[in-house]
């Protein structure tokens, strides 16, 4: 499989995990000056998720691929688990988050309010993730065969305009279906899709050193002619 499979399944799977515990704060991008977009802060990191499917998917093939997206997802479930146990269990009675509240009620609202889950967010992020994990390797690893492994700035980015445009259009319709006008459900879907987007394209450069440098530390260089491509293989 290669020694360095599992530090970027690592990676994977931090940059899934921290991305749905900081997702819960909303920052406002400014662009150009004039243009303001509201994002959840994941932002920042979950785009990784996606270079990270790119590596793998480039060097190791669907197959290793395929099997570091359901590694994530259930270490992305285990978590979400042990934060919501945390926050069913009873406060001690003294408990003020290191004193930064005036009583233990306080501090245990603000614990629900930062790291509660609802579950209508955990179906569409677990949902989202699962498809536009698996449309990225797949598209990736597609292009790759009839590219001959040529263009790989091109196959980049049209696997992530493919994967983050379904994992957006599920996230942003499941989540706030019924919530959100419709004006708002698809400027929040296109303005994701387009950051995260171009979070990937602009981090062109650092794949391509990545993919390079573990091609040759590994010795492998994939493709995927006779894969099956589906995504549960027992």
């Amino acid at each position: 499989m290669g020694r360095w499979y599992p530090a970027v399944v690592a990676l994977l799977v931090t940059s899934l995990v921290v991305s749905n515990i900081i997702a819960v704060r909303l920052i406002a991008v400014r662009f150009f000056g004039s243009i303001e977009l509201t994002l959840p802060a994941a932002i920042v990191l979950f785009p990784i998720a996606y270079i990270v499917g790119d590596v793998l998917t480039e060097v190791y093939g669907y197959s290793a691929t395929r099997r570091a997206i359901w590694i994530a997802f259930g270490c992305n479930l285990l978590a979400v688990i042990a934060i919501w146990l945390a926050g069913v269990l009873p406060a001690a009675p003294f408990w003020t988050a290191q004193g930064i509240y005036e009583n233990p009620e306080q501090a245990d609202r603000a614990y629900r309010a930062i790291l509660g889950f609802a579950p209508r967010l955990l179906v569409a992020s677990f949902f989202a993730y699962l498809v536009g994990e698996f449309l990225n390797s797949y598209v990736l690893a597609k292009m790759k065969v009839r590219t001959e492994g040529r263009y790989l700035w091109m196959r980049t980015i049209a696997s992530t305009l493919v994967g983050q445009g379904a994992d957006s259009l599920i996230f942003i319709t499941v989540a706030f279906f019924g919530i959100l006008p419709p004006a708002a459900l698809v400027t929040a879907v296109f303005s994701q899709w387009l950051v995260k987007s171009a979070y990937e394209a602009l981090a062109t450069p650092l794949t391509y050193w990545v993919v390079n440098t573990l091609k040759r530390s590994e010795g492998m260089d994939t493709f995927d002619h006779n894969t099956d491509f589906r995504p549960v293989r027992l």
